[in-house]
């Protein structure tokens, strides 16, 4: 189906009109809603929990920026088809429009028996229910010579914002010829066509302004998203300028030096001007803090994003082990919908209906060039799986891939929509 602006918020309303239920006025206090977290997932629930509430559930939101800057299609500002301020959009209108509690803070502790979030300016807020949606931390040494201390040399601009302004920066100003290295993560990871999107922006980039540059992937994966159709876009557009090393050859034995400036893999040493050290992932440090994290990720029921470990948290988006939907922008917002859907039938009375869930992930190939790929998915006790899937096709026409590019366009505007007006 092409997706466009019109279409997904179109969607969105068939979905919220099936799940909205009607309130059923309460004699105590509104009950307390508080969400950790304005991007795809925390922004999306919070809006849907106060309006589909009507006004019955008093909701906060709490995110440290008063800007948020877009993780999905930071690439696409790399490759100069977007500018900075595009990715960049406010919480005013949730605050004005639906009545949320916007406090830009950062959440420091979630203490589960009081059921309050600490704040780092000292205030404590109360909840009945809590949204997780921190996002990513990194894993500390999963680079060895890499720490959060090097990202201002070797950039990992993989949350949305000035990072990625340093690493566009940094390709700008290589030196005619030079090389730049991306250290690609294991699985999972936040968006799995991600740093393969960023090899062809930054490709894209160099070919107009330095095209004797060359590129450098070490990768610790067998395989990864959307793995044919990069290689045959690389092929057709930037042949010769991209390499990619795997685990057979050492892609998964990497170490890096930021005040030298180079990256060693399986004991060669490479020197290179712009070094994109992409680190292995874990869900935010929040849900960490409040213990309900299993091997690095934040296990929840596939019916309504509720914690495994407190059935009063829920957790949404790159935090979250769900089963099959990728960490996505995409699915992040489709998740936000289902929670607040329960979290709105549960404190108001109300109907929860059974949870539908989707995803899309585009990437830009080069001008033009653009492929995606799909799923739909449901509820089951094991696990969010997929009920069906679709994805581009090598070989297919100019005209086709650039209306996927269009779609992609769509979809950005609409979600942004959907997540803040």
């Amino acid at each position: 189906m092409s997706l466009n602006r019109r279409t997904f918020l179109g969607t969105a309303a068939a979905v919220t009109a099936t799940l909205t239920t009607p309130m059923i006025a309460r004699a105590q206090a509104r009950p307390r809603v508080v969400v950790v977290g304005g991007g795809a997932g925390g922004a999306t629930a919070a809006k849907y929990i106060a309006r589909d509430s009507q006004g019955a559930i008093d909701v906060t939101l709490i995110e440290p920026t008063r800007a948020y800057y877009t993780c999905f299609f930071s690439n696409l500002y790399l490759g100069g088809f977007y500018e900075f301020d595009d990715l960049g959009h406010t919480y005013g209108n949730l605050a004005s429009n639906y009545g949320i509690n916007v406090v830009h803070d950062w959440a420091t502790a979630v203490d589960r028996d009081t059921k309050t979030v600490r704040l780092a300016g000292g205030d404590a807020v109360p909840y009945d229910r809590l949204v997780l949606s921190p996002g990513i931390d990194f894993i500390e040494d999963s680079v060895p010579g890499w720490s959060l201390a090097s990202q201002s040399v070797m950039p990992h601009a993989y949350k949305g914002g000035t990072q990625t302004q340093l690493l566009r920066a940094q390709v700008e100003a290589m030196p005619e010829g030079g090389t730049f290295a991306m250290v690609a993560p294991p699985n999972p990871y936040r968006c799995p066509p991600g740093p393969y999107e960023r090899i062809s922006m930054v490709a894209h980039m160099l070919k107009a302004i330095n095209p004797t540059a060359k590129i450098l992937i070490a990768d610790p994966k067998e395989s990864y998203s959307k793995q044919a159709l990069f290689e045959d876009g690389w092929q057709r557009h930037y042949s010769g300028m991209i390499t990619r090393i795997g685990p057979d050859f050492g892609g998964d034995n990497v170490e890096v030096d930021p005040a030298a400036m180079t990256l060693t893999i399986d004991g060669v040493v490479e020197n290179v001007d712009v070094c994109n050290v992409i680190p292995a992932q874990r869900a935010g440090h929040i849900a960490h803090q409040a213990g309900i994290v299993e091997d690095n990720w934040a296990p929840v029921s596939a019916y309504d994003m509720s914690s495994r470990i407190d059935p009063e948290i829920h957790v949404l988006g790159d935090s979250a082990a769900q089963g099959a939907m990728p960490k996505s922008g995409f699915s992040a917002n489709s998740q936000a919908k289902v929670a607040a859907n329960a979290i709105v039938a549960a404190l108001t009375d109300g109907r929860a209906f059974p949870p539908r869930f989707a995803n899309t992930c585009w990437s830009l190939i080069d001008t033009d060039d653009g492929v995606k790929v799909g799923a739909t998915y449901e509820a089951s006790d094991e696990g969010i799986v997929s009920t069906s899937s679709f994805i581009s096709e090598v070989g297919e026409s100019a005209e086709v891939r650039a209306e996927t590019y269009r779609e992609s366009l769509g979809w950005y505007d609409a979600i942004v929509e959907d997540m803040f007006a």
